[in-house]
């Protein structure tokens, strides 16, 4: 009987029945919940994500840096060809600004960077590997590397290049949405090249030129030259492309955002890195010199979405509106059936159970013949 009994259940069929309910307080709570709706499609789902478009967030991008200005370290008078990491202009480069070089390396054997003593050649080759002790007239011994002697020179305290403040970056960004199979720049058709060789970003006085000022970058990240150029550090240049191509396409513009990668407050904070350039003497013998270069390495990223009316979204979210605003009428039934008086006067009326003799009665023909 109870299998039955669901059977029955399952295949009945509930048809909507309104009920008219004259009482201020759920008429309130009806019309606010239906406003708050509304509003939330329109402002929010409309207006503010324009969910009336197709969007495409595959953004191609190419990126193209060009670096200028003079500065001096150790006495010397430096241009880009020196203080630029790697020469091609790419969206990853670096700024040096100081540089520790160590001459005359040889493949050889020789002490360590640092002294540790030792008595035997355990102890030394879970520092380094391949290295032995040396005696010392019967005292403990010094570890010793093999490698490229001698090792690494200590930092000598030189003075950083200050001058990287007044260097200029050139950042030329094109992108496409092939969606749309719509193609922009930054930099804008509009500018001369007049125009173009005598500005500097500034976010509101002029947004739109494409040479950065390497100071001004650093301030936009909330940092300073000074915190920067003793050690290093990582800084990025973001680029956002947000294009609604339902108005003109000159609006399709660029925004720059600028913040710091790196920890600062790190044990191992900055950035720094190491290079080599090789020679052979008379006799044969390689040698080299080694490069430890500080810099501030910027990373030039390029994001973005456009966005064109279509028909289908459209629809979607206007259905999924006119759904929504049934949960008002869901909310005020909840409040009726369980937390107002009357709320069994309420639910006979709204309720209506027909039985099939019920059915079969309402439809008896009036007429006989």
């Amino acid at each position: 009987m109870v299998l039955w009994g669901c059977i029955i259940d399952f295949f009945t069929y509930e048809s909507t029945r309104f009920v008219v309910v004259k009482n201020w307080s759920v008429g309130i709570i009806n019309r606010i919940v239906q406003v708050a709706i509304i509003a939330y499609f329109v402002g929010y789902v409309f207006i503010h994500e324009k969910a009336y478009q197709t969007k495409d967030t595959g953004i191609e991008s190419s990126v193209m840096t060009k670096i200028k200005g003079f500065g001096r370290h150790n006495g010397q008078i430096v241009d880009v060809a020196d203080y630029v990491f790697p020469p091609e202009g790419t969206d990853v480069f670096c700024i040096m600004t100081s540089l520790h070089v160590t001459e005359n390396q040889f493949q050889g054997r020789c002490p360590a960077p640092w002294p540790y003593t030792c008595k035997m050649d355990d102890e030394c080759k879970k520092f380094y590997g391949f290295v032995s002790p040396k005696e010392d007239n019967g005292s403990p011994g010094f570890c010793e590397v093999e490698g490229w002697c001698p090792t690494e020179n200590e930092p000598i305290q030189t003075e950083p290049m200050g001058d990287i403040r007044n260097f200029t970056i050139f950042i030329k960004n094109s992108i496409n949405f092939p969606l749309f199979d719509v193609s922009r720049g930054n930099v804008l058709s509009t500018m001369t090249l007049e125009e173009i060789r005598k500005c500097t970003y500034h976010p509101e006085k002029s947004p739109f030129c494409p040479i950065f000022r390497v100071g001004d970058i650093l301030r936009y990240a909330g940092q300073t030259v000074e915190e920067l150029i003793q050690k290093g550090g990582h800084i990025g240049i973001k680029i956002e492309w947000k294009c609604n191509l339902d108005i003109d396409l000159d609006y399709c513009v660029p925004q720059y955002f600028f913040g710091r990668f790196d920890n600062k407050n790190a044990v191992s904070n900055g950035y720094n890195f190491r290079f080599a350039k090789y020679y052979k003497s008379d006799n044969g013998t390689e040698y080299r010199t080694l490069y430890k270069v500080f810099a501030i390495r910027f990373d030039v990223i390029v994001t973005g979405n456009a966005g064109k009316f279509n028909m289908v979204p459209t629809l979607i979210n206007v259905v999924a509106a006119l759904t929504c605003l049934g949960l008002s009428t869901v909310l005020c039934d909840i409040i009726l059936l369980k937390f107002l008086k009357g709320a069994e006067q309420y639910k006979a009326k709204k309720f209506e159970e027909v039985s099939p003799a019920q059915t079969d009665e309402s439809f008896t023909p009036i007429f006989q013949f």
